[in-house]
């Protein structure tokens, strides 16, 4: 453990599995006390450490009210929120998209950041702290074939936390986001094997990320090492993007 989060709380959403879970696990590690958020648990008696688990539906405000509720009983406060919860939606272009999969996804990918944002805001306010985490996407920066809601949905996590980001400068609350490039989860399921294929392929240095990079890289924007940044998309690519 480094300690680098001793004393701060934090919330990961869609922490149960995949690069929620690896967040978690690294910020548990560094110290912090941990509330995953997640739709469903599927390993019930899975050792998740110092972390309490609250069910929650991110894409339904009142659903993540009480869901805040439960945790600021539990913490006292929350002091950092990494937005990670997100579904990859079908692979299909657009004009044959699901209207009923659109919906779903920006619902649960932006809907969903916006919903965790608005309600823990005003307690990290309040305190004069906080470091939001708004997992983004390379494919928010560069758009993609056959991925227009995941896209549009990532693209609008960047926005808006550009947008929070000014609206709390001066009050001690940092928002931030992280563009990953493709990496190997669970969503690879989702899509097609093509898919994969041309994503990697666009990575220069010819592999995937890793969950441990993007934890690593989460603890310290989640730490008190990030004092003037806020606003700004970090990137996590293997140089696909330089910008």
């Amino acid at each position: 453990m480094s300690g680098m989060l001793v004393g701060r709380t934090a919330v990961v959403t869609g922490g149960a599995r995949g690069i929620g879970r690896g967040i978690a696990q690294r910020l548990v590690a560094d110290g912090a006390r941990v509330a995953i958020w997640d739709l469903a648990f599927a390993n019930p008696g899975r050792d998740d450490g110092d972390a309490i688990r609250v069910e929650v539906d991110v894409s339904d405000l009142p659903s993540v009210e009480a869901a805040t509720s439960k945790t600021l009983d539990i913490f006292g406060h929350i002091d950092i929120l990494v937005n990670n919860a997100g579904i990859n939606g079908p692979v299909v272009e657009t004009c044959d998209y699901p209207p009923e999969d659109w919906k779903r996804v920006l619902a649960v990918n932006l809907d969903g950041v916006f919903h965790c944002c608005r309600t823990a805001v005003p307690s990290m306010k309040a305190r004069g702290y906080g470091r939001l985490i708004n997992i983004s996407s390379i494919a928010g920066k560069e758009g993609g074939p056959n991925i227009s809601a995941y896209a549009a949905a990532k693209a609008g996590v960047i926005g808006f936390t550009k947008s929070l980001a000014r609206e709390l400068a001066g009050t001690g609350v940092l928002a931030n986001c992280l563009a990953p490039a493709i990496t190997e989860t669970d969503l690879f399921k989702e899509m097609t094997p093509e898919h994969i294929a041309a994503a990697k392929a666009k990575i220069p240095m010819g592999r995937f990320l890793t969950i441990h990079e993007i934890a690593a890289m989460v603890a310290w924007m989640a730490s008190d090492e990030l004092t003037f940044t806020t606003g700004f998309t970090f990137d996590v690519t293997g140089g696909r993007a330089t910008y």
